[in-house]
């Protein structure tokens, strides 16, 4: 079967024949519908720095991967064919498809079984693709660790693929949102969301005394005016990588109190309440889809920042 695969950074996608799998011993066989693309599949192109997440090369890109189970491994007694499931990136830790081993852009997908989330009824393979990763890692931040919950005023940084899903995630819990957003393109997706206020930075939100503050973009400011924007006691969430490093107020962290986390992935948990939300039309992220032959230019598009929202690859 095809694979867009890996083979050193520099080097575009190749498409190598690889062979089908076969399930061992708690493993099960997937056809895969949808396979999402990630801006860390861009990172992995350019950047030397992602060699060390991989244990051999070539390997097969693609960890946001979804599909229906063709074959069962030996053990295997909570999964059958026919089941509808989503791969859940950080389940196993050392099983991250598309790093430590093969992920999603090829026909059929080889994952422990311990690492799969059933899919509701109704919920589409494109969505399900993008609820493994974006989702998870949304909602693991607005909600596992920011705790938001009805009535707290939190702020949102950055709207892209991640932040937009957040931004819904605590609007459907009940929260009042402001958005940061430098692209006033996307200005209007805020107000569709439920968002109360959309403003270009988080600055300009100082003094508001939110709650929560999820930061989207992490470009170290963003860290830092976020500590000016939250009451005493408040707490922000640093998901975003876009610097670092950051310099932020110890006057500001020490007189209120401050909570300062970090979010990364999730738990199956995490995705399947997403999928959850997604399945029930409360979440409704912006969802772009092509076709197998198109993933490289995919990636590409990502690198351009010519995507608004998620872009996910169909395979059937």
């Amino acid at each position: 079967m095809k694979a867009w695969q890996f083979t050193g950074t520099h080097q575009p996608l190749v498409l190598n024949e690889i062979p089908a799998p076969t399930p061992g011993p708690g493993e099960v066989v997937l056809d895969i519908r949808a396979a999402g693309l990630c801006h860390s599949d861009v990172g992995v192109l350019e950047d030397e720095g992602w060699l060390s997440s991989f244990p051999r090369l070539p390997m097969t890109m693609g960890h946001e991967v979804a599909g229906v189970i063709v074959a069962v491994g030996e053990g295997v007694t909570e999964w059958a064919v026919g089941d509808r499931v989503g791969v859940c990136p950080t389940a196993g830790g050392d099983t991250v498809p598309g790093y430590s081993r093969d992920g999603g852009f090829t026909a059929q997908h080889l994952a422990p079984a311990a690492d799969l989330v059933r899919m509701p009824e109704g919920l589409s393979f494109e969505l399900a693709a993008a609820g493994t990763d974006a989702g998870m890692t949304s909602y693991h931040a607005v909600k596992t660790i920011g705790g938001v919950k009805a009535g707290d005023k939190v702020a949102i940084v950055g709207l892209g693929g991640l932040g937009q899903i957040g931004a819904r995630v605590a609007v459907v819990l009940g929260a009042e949102v402001y958005v940061a957003e430098v692209n006033e393109d996307v200005w209007p997706l805020a107000q569709k969301i439920g968002a109360t206020e959309v403003v270009k930075d988080v600055a300009e939100l100082a003094g508001r005394d939110l709650d929560v503050v999820v930061d989207y973009a992490g470009f170290g400011t963003t860290t830092a005016d976020a500590l000016k924007a939250i009451r005493p006691g408040g707490t922000v969430v640093v998901v975003g990588m876009g610097k670092l490093e950051a310099t932020i107020s110890t006057y500001d962290v020490i007189m209120k109190q401050a909570r300062i986390l970090g979010s990364m992935g999730g738990t199956k948990q995490d995705v399947a309440d997403c999928y959850e939300l997604f399945a029930a039309g409360q979440v409704t992220p912006v969802v772009t889809t092509i076709g197998f032959g198109e993933i490289p230019e995919g990636v590409e598009r990502l690198r351009r920042g010519e995507v608004t929202g998620r872009l996910v690859a169909l395979m059937a």
